[in-house]
């Protein structure tokens, strides 16, 4: 089965609606799906009124957990804070942050405030993330991510290097903006593996952190 915590339908800048991004992911073999468009202050309240609908019809409808989130991207890093306590007060079950990846101009700094911050869950294709920030996610419950999108997935083996040395829960996501995007198993463990990760580690990224974040909020009772 695949758990995808990072994905975009055409509310932001993806192919797909909600609802159709859904459907798809089920046949591709998922369990779970986050739809995390991009937002910024705002256009969050609106965003998330419509992905809480969307997968609220698909989990009444269809054998999949279907969550509504959001990616605070290219949000100053002094308000991250601020944004990401934002859209869980408007109802947003998983927060990510757009980290310092190498192939686009995040503000510095954006890595170390979404660590820092209590209402993140993931930081995305952190870049260069520092043995420090490793170790502040850690410390604060927040997943750091392995990308299995071209671009953001260069620095996948530093990242996976500095979250094995700080302790720090990995994902694999695929930050999917069209169809083929889409993560299935077999990818998933190839991205994974790809990126450093000893045989041993497969499950515990692949498998036991997902139901870590998903029982982190509140939907644990659904894995079956």
């Amino acid at each position: 089965m695949v758990y995808d915590f990072h994905t975009q339908t055409f509310l932001s800048d993806a192919a797909l609606s909600p609802v159709e991004l859904v459907r798809r992911a089920i046949i591709r073999g998922y369990k779970a799906i986050a739809l995390t468009d991009h937002v910024g202050s705002g256009n969050c309240e609106l965003v998330l009124k419509q992905l809480i609908q969307d997968c609220t019809i698909c989990m009444r409808h269809w054998d999949i957990i279907a969550i509504p989130g959001v990616e605070l991207t290219h949000v100053p890093a002094a308000a991250i804070a601020e944004v990401a306590h934002l859209a869980k007060g408007v109802g947003a079950l998983i927060v990510v942050v757009h980290g310092e990846t190498i192939v686009e101009p995040v503000e510095p700094g954006t890595n170390l405030a979404a660590v820092q911050c209590s209402g993140v869950d993931i930081l995305a294709h952190p870049g260069f993330i520092t043995a420090e920030e490793a170790q502040l996610a850690a410390g604060n419950g927040i997943f750091l991510e392995i990308s299995a999108r071209k671009g953001h997935s260069l620095t996948n083996g530093h990242v996976v290097k500095v979250a094995r040395a700080a302790g720090a829960k990995l994902l694999v996501n695929s930050d999917a903006h069209d169809p083929d995007d889409l993560l299935t198993p077999a990818f998933a463990r190839s991205v994974a593996s790809g990126a450093g990760l000893l045989p041993e580690e497969l499950d515990e990224v692949l498998l036991k952190n997902p139901t870590r974040l998903l029982s982190k909020i509140g939907l644990s009772r659904r894995v079956t």
